[in-house]
């Protein structure tokens, strides 16, 4: 089985901290999800994703960045990425992302004490695991929203989420 990457997190006056550390993926994404909804219920406004660290995302994650990122502008909040490093950066603009959250901003509240709050994270386990029936649902949200997020995405992810459809409608016909 592949390794999870650490998800670190912290909550700061102003905003709220995520950095992953490693691969994002659909291993490690759960726990960045379970975080920022936490923190989006509490009333938090800014989300910071900081990608310094991490070497690499695959869909599933930037699918579930997407959803934080949707689901905190409800309220008139933000999902800022910080530092993403030109490869990372390219992904998300490849699928449209940089419209649904700040990639790297100029002026942000938290640009001053950035190196601070990262030595303060606590490590978030990962909370789901793989190939159960609520993984298979995460990583389908996570595509569905890539796919609602711009037509070239749609085309992109299609064959994922109707693989994903089909393993869950499979997955009901043998639990009744």
């Amino acid at each position: 089985m592949a390794n999870i990457c650490p998800i670190r997190v912290g909550k700061f006056e102003g905003f709220s901290w995520i950095r992953c550390e490693g691969k994002g993926s659909f291993l490690n994404s759960p726990a960045v999800k379970e975080f920022g909804e936490s923190r989006i219920k509490l009333g938090e406004l800014c989300l910071v994703v900081d990608l310094i660290a991490c070497t690499g995302m695959d869909s599933t994650f930037m699918g579930t960045l997407a959803g934080l990122a949707s689901r905190v502008s409800e309220n008139n909040g933000v999902l800022q990425v910080a530092d993403p490093g030109g490869r990372n950066k390219d992904s998300l603009e490849d699928l449209g992302l940089d419209f649904l959250m700040e990639i790297d901003p100029c002026e942000a509240v938290w640009k001053d004490v950035a190196e601070k709050a990262r030595d303060l994270l606590k490590t978030k386990v990962a909370g789901m695991q793989a190939g159960t029936e609520l993984h298979t649902r995460h990583v389908l949200e996570a595509h569905e929203i890539l796919s609602d997020a711009n037509e070239g995405n749609r085309e992109k992810f299609s064959g994922v989420v109707g693989a994903l459809e089909s393993q869950l409608a499979e997955k009901t016909k043998k639990s009744r």
